[in-house]
């Protein structure tokens, strides 16, 4: 019998952040990972808007774009629509090993603290919340108001990681890419994968 190997959700809503987002499914997939991937609708027009890049909304067509965007054939990857709420992930009984959304909208933040569901990442979510399963946010908005923090707190609250996208200075940074890859590599050490190597507190 074939060993199903359970997915990564990565969810891509309409903040800043793309790259990080991108190297997050890249070293997932280097690592013969998984990856269940939604954009909502609003990153499809950040990602146009911010990086002149149009990615396909068909989902066949989309994971045929990341394997050449990313140049890696290795691990599993399929793309899901932002109102797919049929889709196998939309569902509990659908094991997987957690969840990200990368970057997260203050809007996501609002709607997933109150309960209220407007479509596959929010439905999604609100699995992982009610199965008791990882799910890391990572907030892109600055700075944050008060209703900002009570939403994150409400999340935090209820079992929700809270991963703001923030760069440490001790690595000494050589390039955006060296920041990039801290962050993606330290966000999944919270979900015990070793997804690189990075300068890390105390070694040399």
């Amino acid at each position: 019998m074939t060993k199903i190997v359970r997915p990564y959700v990565i969810a891509i809503t309409g903040a800043s952040a793309q790259p990080v987002a991108e190297r997050a499914i890249q070293l997932l997939l280097d690592n013969n990972q998984n990856v269940a991937l939604i954009l909502s609708k609003g990153a499809y027009e950040v990602w146009n808007s911010e990086m002149s890049l149009q990615v396909p909304v068909d989902m066949t067509l989309q994971e045929k774009f990341w394997r050449s965007r990313l140049k890696v054939k290795t691990g599993q990857l399929k793309c899901f629509k932002w109102n797919n709420h049929a889709a196998s992930i939309a569902s509990g009984s659908y094991k997987t090993k957690g969840m990200i959304i990368i970057p997260c909208t203050m809007g996501t933040v609002g709607r997933l603290a109150s309960g209220y569901s407007l479509d596959l990442i929010e439905r999604t979510a609100d699995v992982h919340l009610k199965e008791n399963r990882p799910l890391i946010i990572a907030p892109r908005e600055t700075p944050f108001n008060l209703i900002h923090l009570k939403n994150m707190t409400t999340l935090s609250t209820a079992g929700v990681t809270i991963f703001p996208l923030i760069p440490a200075w001790y690595t000494k940074p050589n390039s955006i890419n060296d920041i990039i890859d801290f962050l993606v590599i330290r966000l999944f050490d919270l979900l015990g994968e070793d997804l690189g190597n990075i300068n890390r507190w105390g070694e040399k």
